[in-house]
């Protein structure tokens, strides 16, 4: 009965699909900054279905009957985990999908943190490059399992993907170091960014825990409006997949200025500035450093 009332679930939302030509495998990921990874190394042997789609939340979302449809349909499926989608177990209890379900942050060093008192994993993984790379490599690994005969490709294909982020890695820790350390402070809408903290010097501060999910307290934004005035924080952001009232309020009360929109748990739609992973970066970056420097 469970099973039954879970596949029965009515929306609209539909998977995002990226279609290939002459796939030879059919892929799904969990979320669209997944999905783009997964793509970028199956290249077009690979057919790669996205629940989660652009400018979605993943920490709040519900699978639909489409989703359920697509995931026993598929060979592989591929997840961040570390607790980031929610709602993974219930799908694949729901759909009895027997194939391979792969998580792509093993073998990434997690750090935890503290939300509503309790201490938890941080999932946001990829909000370092270095540890994308260890994305690239379960995917390309997962990949040459389902389908020998294109390990070659998907192995020069992640080698390429993988050169590519070490050399943004590179240019994004040549930017940050031209900030000085005191000013490395900004304020987004919620705790996404730990990973690229600790990768890039980059103190984050937000009114939410790690998922959009929480709420707030009034004590702890009260906290946080004292200690924007109090060191000055210059850089406050929303993001494109949460509420951005916070932030404004924020903003209002400490005369603080908006920076603008960072992506953290979603791509952008293709005509917006983070279709892609590196897009992603690029962009945050080039916001980032401007408003850190009072620019």
């Amino acid at each position: 009965m469970r099973k039954l009332a879970f596949v029965a679930f009515v929306s609209l939302a539909v998977p995002t699909a990226m279609p290939t030509l002459a796939a030879e495998v059919d892929a799904v990921a969990s979320f669209s900054i997944l999905g783009d990874m997964v793509s970028r190394v199956g290249g077009d042997r690979v057919a790669v279905t996205t629940f989660v789609g652009p400018n979605a939340d993943t920490h709040v979302y519900e699978p639909t009957p489409a989703d359920a449809a697509a995931l026993t349909s598929t060979q592989v499926f591929f997840v961040n985990g570390l607790g980031f989608e929610g709602w993974l177990e219930r799908l694949v209890e729901a759909t009895g999908f027997a194939g391979p379900v792969v998580t792509v942050s093993e073998g990434v060093a997690t750090h935890t943190m503290d939300e509503d008192g309790e201490e938890i994993t941080d999932p946001h993984a990829w909000q370092s490059l270095s540890n994308g790379q260890i994305y690239v490599s379960n995917i390309a690994r997962a990949l040459c399992a389902v389908d020998a005969a294109g390990c070659k490709t998907y192995t020069a294909n992640a080698e390429a993907y993988s050169a590519e982020l070490a050399a943004l890695d590179a240019e994004v820790k040549a930017k940050i170091a031209e900030v000085s350390e005191a000013q490395r402070r900004v304020i987004t809408t919620h705790d996404a960014f730990g990973y690229f903290g600790e990768a890039y010097g980059i103190t984050f501060l937000a009114p939410e825990g790690v998922s959009t999910e929480s709420e707030a307290s009034a004590a702890d934004v009260a906290a946080l409006i004292e200690q924007v005035r109090a060191e000055g924080v210059k850089a406050l952001f929303i993001e494109n997949m949460s509420d951005s009232r916070l932030i404004e309020q924020i903003a209002q009360e400490t005369g603080a200025t908006v920076g603008g929109e960072l992506y953290a748990d979603a791509l952008s739609e293709p005509n917006q500035p983070a279709a892609t992973y590196v897009d992603m970066f690029r962009h945050n970056v080039e916001l980032l450093v401007p408003a850190l420097t009072g620019q």
